[in-house]
């Protein structure tokens, strides 16, 4: 899984969750124009654009102290959406037989695209039903990975 650096996810985690939400990951990409850093936030009672606010305010703060990231860069807190974005190996396992759509690095069978159904994680492998078949895609291979909405 392409993630964000690991200082930056060292730096933001504890503050999201000491603000009470689940910290769900970041997405950085610097090839966007000055550099884009997104924060996925969540809660029980879900996100609203304070809960968004008060978080970014916080952030601000501490990456101003921080300067994690050379140059200038744009700053984005939202809530994950109703196609969440998967991060970690515990969300492969959390959102379990719920359909997925995954960018891979590199092809399986041919495919960098897959949308399946996400049958869980065993180790560093996330099996997802694809079509007929149960493929095992290597967590490292996958570019993204979000959920379908179910509508």
């Amino acid at each position: 899984m392409r993630q964000a650096p690991v200082r930056l996810t060292t730096l933001i985690e504890p503050i999201v969750t000491g603000l009470g939400y689940e910290f769900v990951g970041i997405e950085y990409n610097s090839h966007h124009i000055n550099g884009l850093l997104r924060v996925y936030i969540d809660s029980e009672n879900g996100i609203v654009v304070d809960d968004c606010s008060k978080v970014s305010h916080q952030l601000s703060g501490m990456m101003d102290v921080e300067d994690p990231i050379p140059g200038n860069y744009r700053l984005e807190v939202s809530s994950p959406g109703l196609d969440r974005p998967l991060f970690t190996r515990e969300n492969f396992e959390r959102f379990k037989d719920r359909q997925v759509n995954m960018t891979l690095l590199t092809p399986i069978q041919k495919q960098r695209k897959i949308k399946g159904k996400l049958c869980g994680i065993e180790g560093d492998v996330v099996l997802v039903q694809f079509e007929e078949q149960l493929l095992e895609i290597p967590f490292d291979s996958i570019a993204k990975a979000r959920l379908v909405p179910d509508l």
